[in-house]
């Protein structure tokens, strides 16, 4: 039996932008595609002025624990050219960057590592990317 998954919200240009990006991959990598494809279609769109700053959106700064293990991490959610772990910079087709999308504070998602693993974390903290100048 699968865990209940929370609700997400974005805005429907993010939206749209991660639709193209999984159209585009789903050829050469379509695990990814369609996990993403899968958190598209359940999630609420909003006009942009109306995402929550708790909420995580691409290039937000997010800080999360694995229910496992405890432990804290804290990334940037990306766009995969702009993905570098070493810089804490994940991107959105990698499983935990497509479990985080969409997600406020205080929720948590289950979902399968590239190992096939099942891991729960929850959102502690969201840091909204900074304004495009």
């Amino acid at each position: 039996m699968s865990p209940t998954l929370p609700p997400i919200v974005m805005t429907a240009p993010e939206h749209a932008r991660l639709s193209d990006l999984a159209d585009i991959v789903g050829a050469r990598h379509p695990q990814f595609s369609d996990d993403l494809t899968r958190e598209l279609a359940r999630a609420h769109l909003v006009e942009p002025e109306e995402i929550g700053p708790a909420t995580v959106t691409m290039g937000a700064k997010v800080e999360f624990a694995y229910r496992h293990s405890g432990t804290r991490q804290t990334v940037t959610l990306v766009f995969p050219p702009e993905a570098d772990i070493s810089r804490g910079r994940v991107s959105v087709l990698t499983p935990v960057g497509t479990a985080l999308i969409g997600l406020s504070v205080g929720q948590s998602i289950t979902f399968d590592t590239r190992r096939g693993e099942q891991r729960t974390i929850t959102v502690l903290a969201v840091e909204p990317p900074a304004p495009a100048r």
